[in-house]
């Protein structure tokens, strides 16, 4: 087991070592301009043994069957020793499915330097029982939101108050059916549940306002370890 981490902790040095400083984004200031987070449209999974580890790298969108995907690349590759993360997000539930099922592998998560995880891939991230962020690395949240697709909103309103007012029953109630599901998983994931009260909720859901138009939030290195995002160096 010893000698296992310390691969884990030279495979951690080599990975931080290719990360690279970026110019910030003047939208969101806490975060890159660019964001290395993959452009697969569906959730890809490689074995990559570069760092002296079996890592599992998973990259793209996060689809609705990612879990049941992420099980059969498990399994194709066993044994796993790490997964890298490296996503835009996408469905929050699969999302949730999926950190659930690391959690039950007991395999560690990994967010490499100069890779970012948005979004829903906060949450297959945080399904690692042992969870690094190297430096560089970026942990990334927002205000989840139902009202992505605008014009399908506008569509949906100007039909007349009577729908209107259905359309924002229904963002209401599911809202707070996925905030009581995320809540709940942080729980059980063992990190703080004020990353979602002190940083995630606080995020503007789409941009608005003349001065502050921040939509997302990168977390300091600090801040991955005050709500023990990461919990091993």
């Amino acid at each position: 087991m010893a000698v296992r981490y310390l691969r884990l902790a030279l495979a951690s040095c080599v990975l931080a070592s290719h990360g690279i400083a970026a110019a910030a984004d003047a939208l969101n200031p806490t975060c890159p301009k660019d964001l290395n987070w993959s452009t697969y449209p569906r959730m890809k999974f490689t074995l990559d043994t570069s760092a002296g580890v079996r890592a599992l790298r998973a990259e793209g969108t996060i689809d609705e069957d990612v879990a049941a995907r992420l099980q059969e690349a498990l399994q194709a590759n066993d044994p796993v020793e790490e997964i890298w993360l490296r996503s835009p997000g996408g469905d929050a539930r699969a999302g949730n499915e999926a950190g659930k099922l690391i959690r039950k592998t007991g395999i560690p998560t990994r967010i490499p330097a100069g890779w970012a995880c948005f979004s829903a891939c906060n949450f297959i991230f945080m399904g690692g029982p042992i969870r690094f962020v190297d430096p560089n690395g970026l942990f990334v949240v927002h205000m989840f939101t139902h009202l992505g697709d605008k014009d399908a909103v506008r569509s949906e309103l100007s039909k007349g108050a009577d729908t209107a007012i259905g359309l924002i029953g229904d963002v209401e109630q599911d809202s707070a059916l996925l905030a009581s599901e995320d809540n709940d998983f942080l729980i059980r994931m063992g990190v703080s549940r004020k990353l979602l009260t002190e940083v995630m909720y606080q995020q503007k859901a789409v941009a608005s306002g003349a001065d502050d138009k921040s939509t997302r939030r990168c977390l300091t290195a600090a801040e991955t370890v005050k709500y023990n995002v990461a919990n091993a160096q």
